[in-house]
């Protein structure tokens, strides 16, 4: 069975605000591993590129949401 692939470009207002929201998950990014998927996660201009790969939906969706999740969160924190 193949892989199942996934791609993910998410644009933010400017260069700055991409590169504190990817500094901020850069961490997490780095630390966490993942047994079933893998994610290359890129900072280009002001876009945050991810492309991921999993053995299944479940891993797929589940790094996907974690992912989504921490950029959400800092996000939230440069609102503030």
């Amino acid at each position: 069975m193949s892989d199942i692939e996934g791609y993910v470009e998410i644009e933010f207002p400017n260069e700055n605000t991409a590169r504190i929201v990817y500094e901020s998950v850069l961490y997490e990014h780095q630390t966490v591993p993942y047994r079933r998927s893998r994610i290359e996660f890129l900072l280009k201009g002001k876009r945050i590129v991810m492309r991921f790969s999993a053995t299944d939906n479940s891993a797929l969706r589940g790094t996907l949401n974690s992912y989504l999740r921490w950029i959400k969160a800092a996000m939230d924190v440069i609102e503030i």
